[in-house]
């Protein structure tokens, strides 16, 4: 299904960019069938409000006002299916603000969460970190990884800079920071923004999907997105046990570094389509939408057609 979206996708900027030569017709319908598929899924999609439970009871979502959250099943469905992310079982599920859906020409941003159990995170380095220095290391190994992504047949992600500074509240023990990614040789680049709630035996996460251009739009929307998402008693970061409770590897510098970034669907989503996908398809979706309403005029229309309309289709 994915690779045919794709391949509408590169039809559709043929035909905007006037090579109607290399359009095939049979072609263009046979993917609108499969763009109309995913379009009727979206409009099927059950959002919920108020209270969720989250990974069997371990955290509790308040959705906030203005939002709307999706369960982890049809997450799934809007990552891998609609957007082309590969296969993971780690989504909780996503909130979106009220007005935007997942195909949306409105798309401004969205919020995955997951839950990474790995023990507990001492938070003691947090207050010596030198975010200007741990910035350098992550561009060298960003651009370290490249030659491996590139293997294996995914674009190169240049880590740009902070888009945010980390922020770290010890009281809390809720941490966030942005940065600002270039993919390939995308002329507009990514925004990356993580939310990392620290518990007894994980941390939660939640990673903002959108592009620099949305940047002004999800900052205020920061303090209400971390305020959201707490521990429920018992799994929270003052109930560790040091006698039998497991220690992470890595301190609040390693997580913002990325320890647990293989853990997280979205950049697998991001590093080997990019923008491509969110952007691309919602173009699509645009195309495809005036084609249909094209297609419902024209199958309007007297069977009969003078050689000028018939030219004309």
């Amino acid at each position: 299904m994915f690779k045919r979206i794709l391949s509408f996708i590169a039809l559709m900027t043929a035909a905007f960019a006037g090579r109607p030569d290399v359009v095939d017709s049979v072609q263009v319908d046979s993917l609108v069938q499969a763009l109309m598929e995913v379009y009727e899924l979206e409009k099927g999609l059950s959002y919920q409000t108020g209270t969720v439970e989250l990974y069997n009871g371990v955290a509790k979502l308040e959705v906030p006002q203005g939002f709307k959250f999706l369960d982890a099943e049809q997450s799934n469905m809007v990552l891998i299916r609609f957007w082309g992310n590969p296969p993971s079982d780690n989504t909780l599920g996503m909130l979106f603000p009220e007005s935007v859906t997942p195909l949306g020409e409105n798309f401004t941003y969205a919020v995955e969460i997951t839950y990474s159990e790995e023990g507990y995170i001492k938070d003691d380095d947090a207050k010596d970190l030198d975010y200007d220095d741990l910035l350098k290391q992550m561009q060298e190994d960003a651009a370290e990884s490249n030659q491996e992504r590139i293997k294996y047949g995914y674009m190169p992600v240049d880590l740009v800079g902070w888009a945010a500074q980390p922020f770290y509240d010890s009281d809390t023990k809720k941490l966030h920071w942005a940065k600002e990614l270039r993919f390939g040789e995308s002329e507009d680049n990514t925004l990356n923004y993580n939310i990392r709630i620290l518990g007894r035996k994980g941390v939660l996460v939640l990673n903002i999907i959108s592009d620099m251009s949305q940047l002004e739009v999800v900052k205020p929307d920061v303090n209400t997105l971390l305020s959201s998402v707490n521990f429920n008693e018992g799994y929270q970061y003052k109930d560790f046990d040091p006698s039998i409770d497991k220690v992470a590897a890595y301190g609040v510098g390693g997580l913002i570094a990325g320890k647990v970034l293989a853990k997280t669907g979205i950049l697998a989503l991001l590093g080997k389509f990019g923008k491509f996908i969110i952007i691309g398809l919602i173009a699509a979706l645009g195309g495809l939408r005036k084609l249909f309403f094209r297609k419902k005029i024209d199958a309007e229309r007297p069977v009969q057609k003078t050689e000028n309309e018939a030219e004309k289709m």
